[in-house]
């Protein structure tokens, strides 16, 4: 499969890999259609995965090959990683302020972001679309990383961009499950939630061709980039992620997921990168 990439354009290969992100989004919304809803545990479980994946991501894929990139320009390696680091969860800050949106399994009263009379649906399915735009943007910008070295060091961020893609994108399975599900406990039809869980993962393509054109057009802001891509992804998993797993009383199980999610990202990492 690397070998089919390295020929292809680098938004085109960011486009690729959002376009499979997204679609494992909406296998996993498919859920809903099952005649059996799963547990509470099961989705606490999911977002824990998902967290871990996205733990392991943010290191092993963007923070570590940014200071290594660095360290190869010439540059402080600490001084993009820690900008762009935190730029990352400020920029997702911001958006988390003045957004509108609701988190999973909150109660109406609890929306965040500027007042607005929106309906319920539409402020969870913006909260999951916020969630998934760095991650998203994590995709393209590793793949625009690896357009820009050549070699075997190219080689290396490539296959190290497949396996965030990858990771991803099995973490999005379950996501997908999580966000249709309690769509359906809202009282939207099954194709209704089917449609607003696969819709909260279409901004990872948008968000993935961005990312890689970025880092084309800003060539030297490489480093910061992918601090910035981790930051944002490490704000979501803990300001919302992990919150959202243990509210249900289900730590010990979504604690699992974690663990079990940043292994998996880890061994794609390694042995793929």
């Amino acid at each position: 499969m690397i070998e089919l990439l390295s020929g292809l354009h680098p938004v085109t290969q960011a486009l690729l890999a959002g376009l499979f992100t997204w679609g494992m989004t909406a296998l996993g919304a498919a859920a809903v259609f099952l005649a059996k809803e799963p547990p509470r545990a099961f989705l606490d479980a999911s977002l824990g995965f998902a967290a871990g994946v996205m733990i392991a991501a943010s290191f092993f894929s963007l923070l570590l090959p940014g200071i290594e990139l660095a360290e190869a320009q010439g540059v402080p390696a600490w001084i993009p990683a820690v900008t762009g680091f935190l730029a990352g969860g400020a920029f997702l800050r911001l958006i988390d302020r003045y957004l509108p949106h609701l988190h999973l399994f909150a109660p109406p009263e609890a929306a965040e972001g500027i007042s607005t009379s929106w309906r319920r649906t539409t402020l969870l399915v913006i909260a999951i679309t916020l969630h998934n735009l760095p991650e998203g943007l994590a995709v393209g910008v590793a793949f625009g990383a690896a357009h820009l070295e050549s070699g075997a060091a190219a080689n290396a961020l490539l296959a190290g961009a497949v396996a965030l893609a990858v990771g991803i994108g099995l973490q999005n399975f379950p996501e997908g499950a999580a966000v249709s599900i309690p769509l359906r406990r809202e009282g939207l039809s099954p194709a209704k939630a089917f449609f607003f869980g696969q819709l909260s993962g279409a901004v990872e393509p948008v968000a993935a061709v961005l990312g890689a054109a970025a880092v084309l057009a800003v060539q030297g802001f490489l480093p910061y980039a992918l601090a910035f891509a981790a930051g944002a992804m490490i704000y979501v998993v803990v300001e919302e992620i992990i919150p959202e797993a243990q509210s249900a009383g289900n730590s010990d199980i979504a604690t699992f997921g974690v663990m079990l999610g940043f292994a998996l990202m880890m061994l794609l990492d390694v042995a793929l990168g």
